[in-house]
């Protein structure tokens, strides 16, 4: 046993959903219980998950040497860790080493990132401590143009999806003349295999703050919101309470910082459907009207938010906002390719051995994700396929997989990069099923404004069962091309207007799969050799 009188240490155990999920709350508990007992002198922090997802619940302990990681970490295993010395970051099956050394972390660029399972979210001491505010502080000394100018400069692109530059649309927002003005941070993220916003908003809420702010000052708003999944509880609550601290310390509220600039911030929570993460539907939300798409124009840069002139940008968008400020435009614009710049917050999922988050930046492979970071699918079985950029994202071959992570080569090979979820799939997979789910999908979170997706993606869902099932095959299958050109060219926003990617890649590459279904007794069994599921995110 330790001595009692043993310096305190400082362990850090993950408070991020993911974390949770597996037993996090039940590590720092038994922690806590062995510190209460007076057996060891430790003091436990909650912070954000370093995104290493197939490691959780992490331990990390804070030694002369650096943060030591143990990990994963079950309840049952505490009590033979500290008694094996890892408060001294003494050794153990379980121990990983320096954190900060992990081959998946060391070889990031981790920017947006850069605190996300460093601090204690909820500090602001902590935050400070770490660069935070020095962005705004920086915002503040210029004129609101400059500050555009800057963001502009840096090439920074929204995240969310679409990759249209930050800068410009703020311009849009400064040039107009009305008193009243909103920035709303779109964080209804619903694409699948995505949660690097949920990681954000859970592991570094004040940086979120701190962009909505230097954007408000920017484009001279006095109001914002946040619009947050109802699925996400935990970053609701992250949310709220920072917003708390930050109004109590004079972030937010009149006079920030001291400077002449007003503004407030709010949490909204949505209901569940997917559409409101389509900017124009998510403002109508707000308002408290359906979800459902404003034809453009009005873009809402001019009338958003009850007609008034609105920035609506994604999390990751406006949380980057604030390196740029601190540390200027060029050092931004230094990472990345062409027209990509800066890093891209990649998400890896589905059939994935290490499940998590890779920020690095624009120009990295697909290849290089999925095998060196992602270390090929969980159950041992040869990848076939990963659909990039979320539900309406294409699905790629293994031999695409060469292709360098930037918008416009993305573009150009028909596919998307978007919010940068990448869901991986092993040989079993059926891709006449996975064609069907895109227009089963869109059927059930199409808002109905428009025909085309309307009834479109209800028409897409029978006529591949008739591809399937061998029914007049090639009139079907010319049916299903001009079903897609319809949808593609008719529909008002990108609901309708991509879920034809995914359903003609999956045509394109993998057409045997449309000739009556994979057997699936056709497909040899594997025996695992991951590590256990959970940690596949």
């Amino acid at each position: 046993m330790n001595n009692p009188s043993h310096s305190m240490a400082t362990v850090y155990v993950p408070r991020d959903s993911a974390a949770r999920s597996v037993g996090a709350d039940e590590v720092a508990q038994a922690l806590q219980h062995a510190a209460d007992r007076g057996d060891f002198a430790l003091h436990v922090v909650r912070n954000g998950s370093r995104g290493m997802l197939w490691l959780e619940p992490l331990v990390e302990v804070v030694t002369p040497q650096g943060r030591v990681g143990y990990g994963p970490v079950a309840p049952e295993d505490v009590e033979g860790l500290l008694a094996a010395g890892m408060l001294d970051g003494a050794d153990h099956p379980l121990r990983l080493g320096l954190v900060d050394e992990l081959p998946w972390l060391a070889r990031q660029n981790r920017v947006t990132f850069a605190r996300v399972g460093v601090t204690d979210p909820l500090s602001a001491e902590d935050y400070e401590a770490h660069g935070g505010l020095a962005g705004l502080r920086a915002a503040l000394e210029l004129a609101p143009a400059d500050v555009v100018a800057e963001v502009t400069a840096s090439g920074l692109r929204g995240r969310g999806g679409a990759g249209f530059p930050a800068g410009i649309k703020w311009k849009t927002v400064l040039d107009c003349a009305d008193e009243l003005k909103f920035v709303c941070c779109n964080a209804d993220e619903g694409d699948s295999g995505t949660f690097a916003d949920r990681m954000v908003m859970e592991g570094d809420p004040f940086m979120l703050i701190e962009g909505m702010t230097i954007a408000a000052h920017a484009v001279g708003a006095s109001e914002g919101y946040l619009y947050i999944r109802s699925e996400y509880p935990d970053a609701v609550a992250t949310m709220r309470r920072a917003i708390g601290i930050a109004r109590e310390h004079g972030w937010l509220g009149t006079n920030i910082l001291g400077s002449a600039l007003d503004f407030d911030l709010h949490v909204r929570v949505g209901a569940g459907a997917y559409i409101c993460g389509e900017e124009t539907s998510m403002l109508e939300s707000l308002e408290g009207k359906r979800g459902m798409v404003r034809a453009k124009p009005p873009i809402p840069a001019i009338e958003g938010l009850f007609g008034k002139p609105t920035v609506v940008n994604n999390v990751l968008t406006l949380a980057t906002v604030p390196v740029v400020m601190a540390e200027g435009a060029k050092a931004y614009e230094h990472l990345g390719v062409e027209r990509s710049r800066g890093t891209q917050v990649f998400q890896l999922g589905g059939n994935i051995a290490h499940g998590g988050i890779v920020e690095t930046a624009f120009g990295i492979t697909l290849r290089e994700l999925i095998e060196e970071y992602g270390g090929g699918t969980h159950s041992g079985r040869p990848v076939r396929t990963a659909q990039v950029g979320g539900p309406l994202g294409a699905y790629l071959p293994e031999s695409m997989f060469d292709l360098p992570m930037d918008y416009e080569a993305f573009a150009a090979a028909g596919a998307m990069v978007g919010h940068g979820g990448v869901v991986v799939f092993d040989d079993s997979v059926d891709m006449a099923a996975q064609a069907r789910f895109a227009m089963e999908f869109c059927a059930e979170e199409s808002c109905g404004k428009c025909t085309p997706c309307r009834v479109g993606a209800v028409r897409g869902v029978e006529v591949i069962d008739k591809i399937v099932a061998g029914t007049h095959r090639d009139e079907n299958l010319a049916l299903l091309e001009d079903l897609c050109d319809l949808m593609t060219e008719g529909s008002l926003c990108a609901m309708g207007g991509l879920t034809p990617l995914p359903v003609r890649s999956a045509l394109t590459h993998f057409p045997d799969d449309f000739l009556g279904g994979r057997r699936l007794l056709d497909i040899q069994p594997v025996q695992a050799t991951g590590p256990r599921t959970e940690g596949t995110a």
